[in-house]
């Protein structure tokens, strides 16, 4: 099991301080839509360059052009790029193909996917490498998480590793460990808190006491 850093609301200059405080406490960096939005791949090249031993995806959600953009991805430093669920077939095998040639891992983001068991299911299909359910901020602003789709999705995905992100802090962690994804991730559990390494270190334990159990 590994844990996964989301950062969404901050520069690369924050995003290098945040990451510095954590770094010997987290598997994956994410840089996060907003930060690509607003900053662009080079984002992702400086935080790379910057950190080389952790992983960095870029939350880039593809929704068409899937090859195109993990090359893209890929070129500024990415190890797992995010397409969406919700797109077709084709845009996902594409993203496969590319990221095989890159050595690039496949992350799908499942928010907003409407009937999740099935779609999984499909997905799983298709060789990408995360399945990931999220319940994104507006949704969780309504008092949803992403626990029982992961339930869901665990039952059917058989070939890819999967994911859980969306309101996860310390408190609900053990719950998310029972359910035994393969990755977890957090953004404002860590981000949003004061001492921001001792909280990633406390769910760095609870994360790797599970994957040895």
């Amino acid at each position: 099991m590994e844990l996964q850093l989301a950062l969404d609301l901050v520069n690369i200059e924050e995003a290098k301080q945040v990451v510095s405080e954590v770094q010997e406490h987290i598997d994956i960096v994410e840089i996060g839509t907003p930060v690509v939005i607003n900053e662009g791949l080079r984002a992702v090249k400086e935080i790379k360059e910057a950190f080389p031993s952790l992983t960095v995806l870029a939350d880039l959600k593809v929704m068409d052009a899937g090859g195109y953009e993990v090359m893209k991805a890929s070129e500024a430093g990415a190890g797992i790029v995010t397409i969406l669920g919700a797109t077709d077939d084709a845009t996902i095998k594409g993203a496969v193909e590319e990221g095989k040639k890159q050595g690039t891992k496949i992350l799908v983001d499942m928010i907003n996917v409407k009937d999740i068991e099935q779609r999984a299911k499909e997905v799983d299909e298709l060789g990408v490498d995360y399945i990931c359910v999220h319940t994104g901020y507006d949704l969780q602003a309504a008092g949803e998480n992403s626990f029982e789709q992961l339930r869901k999705i665990k039952r059917v995905v058989k070939h890819a590793k999967t994911a859980v992100a969306g309101g996860i802090k310390l408190e609900t962690l053990p719950e998310v460990i029972s359910a035994q994804p393969d990755l977890v991730i957090v953004g404002g559990g860590i981000t949003g808190q004061e001492d921001k390494k001792s909280v990633a270190a406390q769910m760095q334990k609870l994360v790797k006491q599970k994957a040895l159990v």
